[in-house]
């Protein structure tokens, strides 16, 4: 549990937060000036919290992915790091000569981690019962997780970092599409296995845009493709929209390999109840949340964090984290994963926030981060350890954490142009969006190298 007192005079949640003392013509000041950015707020304490220096340090902006930051906090607190996700097969009856008399049931744990490889292993525990087929059903269970047709609304419709979330998914809910130059199209879920799948479906059609278009509906993928965006061989990682309908195919197709007759599965939301058969448990919660920091994977983020409010919707399960880490600083956060570009915090609520985890080991499950040069390389510094998070939207870019250079301290900069993002909703490669990400990525930089 983080310990609010880790921060001198915040045992409670402000009502407003409070504005670090401005440096008036230091070099931090002149460097954003420089930069052409049209908000940045940044703030930096030293390791006991106290701050050092800031600039427009109290204003709310965008955190995109540095919200994960907060999840983790979050999760470490309300589930423990001793916490593993579980997917169970289960059956209503007794198992009688191979065959399971009455329904198997694959039933999901909000596990953000099970792929391909990780489901063939719990169908190869199953057979390794003695089980081969059953009397009665084949269900789905995707309920220990409210469903999330996908993270946020603003994104565009085929990026595989916005899939659905629910209680049961696979491969970070996205399904593996191919194709060759001759024309041929495939979907599957790979893996060591490649298992193909039919409920996420391509049809490639003459016109130009949009390159994708998607229609859901009775637990099927329905994509369109333009074909002129198909020249050559290629691959990408489409999300799934219908997760408990994807994992029961994949895990149908898997069982049939290994010698498990299964019917068409049915999908259920309710409450499973039979005998556990086998048992496939997730990695320890802070290797799943180092991972997450580290690929910033936004189902992952979704799936604990709805585990650990325990809340029965999305709405419900942000408004319980964001009033949890309110204890600490003031902010407004609209999702669990940072992709929802309506969350609000301000560098110094960010930095205050650090500054209570330092004992919580939030530091050691964080990436280690670079220095970008002019030209937008990164590359880790000798004289400085950065231990971050970073966060990246349409014309937004934030960068917090410790850094130590003889000394550490605690920092947090969130750069955005709200103007030119809310002209990019639904893009996902807006005009001039490279370069304006890069020039925030150098500034947040020079700003970490000046504060050593």
């Amino acid at each position: 549990m983080i310990a609010a007192t880790a921060v001198p005079g915040c045992a409670g949640a402000p009502e407003t937060s409070i504005r670090p003392p401005v440096r008036g013509g230091g070099s931090a000041s002149t460097l954003v000036a420089r930069s052409g950015i049209a908000q940045v707020g940044y703030a930096v304490a030293d390791a006991s919290g106290a701050m050092r220096e800031g600039q427009d340090a109290d204003v709310p902006l965008p955190p995109a992915s540095v919200a994960k930051a907060i999840t983790t906090l979050y999760a470490l607190d309300r589930l423990g790091p001793g916490y593993r996700f579980a997917t169970r097969v289960m059956a209503t009856g007794p198992v009688s000569g191979g065959i399971v008399q009455g329904d198997l049931l694959l039933v999901g744990g909000g596990d953000p981690t099970l792929d391909t490889d990780g489901l063939a292993a719990l169908v190869s525990q199953l057979a390794a019962t003695g089980v081969r087929g059953v009397r009665g059903r084949f269900v789905a269970h995707g309920g220990a997780l409210p469903f999330v047709p996908q993270i946020s609304d603003d994104q565009p419709l085929h990026v595989g970092y916005n899939p659905a979330v629910s209680g049961l998914n696979l491969n970070y809910n996205r399904v593996h599409f191919g194709w060759s130059g001759n024309g041929a199209i495939r979907m599957d879920a790979r893996g060591r296995d490649v298992p193909p799948v039919t409920m996420s479906r391509v049809q490639v059609v003459a016109r130009e845009r949009p390159v994708y278009d998607y229609r859901g509906g009775n637990g099927v993928d329905n994509w369109t493709v333009a074909a002129g965006a198909l020249r050559g061989g290629g691959t990408r990682w489409l999300p799934v929209r219908h997760p408990d309908e994807y994992a029961a195919e994949v895990f149908r197709v898997l069982a049939a390999a290994r010698g498990i007759a299964l019917p068409e599965p049915v999908i259920s939301r309710g409450q499973a109840q039979g005998t556990v058969l086998v048992t496939r448990v997730s990695e320890p919660l802070p290797t799943v949340l180092s991972d997450m920091l580290r690929f910033s994977n936004n189902l992952t983020a979704e799936a604990v964090g709805l585990a650990a409010s325990g809340q029965g919707s999305v709405s419900s399960s942000r408004r319980a984290m964001s009033e949890w880490a309110r204890r600490y600083a003031p902010m407004d956060l609209r999702d669990h994963s940072g992709l929802n570009g309506d969350s609000r915090i301000s560098a110094a609520a960010m930095v205050r926030v650090l500054a209570a985890a330092r004992a919580s080991g939030l530091r050691e499950l964080m990436k280690d981060e670079g220095l970008y040069d002019a030209s937008g390389r990164e590359h880790l510094s000798d004289r400085i350890r950065i231990k971050a998070k970073t966060g990246t939207l349409n014309f937004v870019s934030g960068l917090a954490g410790y850094a130590n250079a003889g000394e550490e301290y605690i920092f947090a900069v969130f750069c955005a142009d709200l103007t030119r993002r809310r002209a990019a909703v639904g893009e996902e490669r807006p005009a001039g969006g490279a370069g304006w990400t890069r020039g925030a990525r150098v500034l947040q930089s020079r700003l970490v190298e000046s504060w050593a």
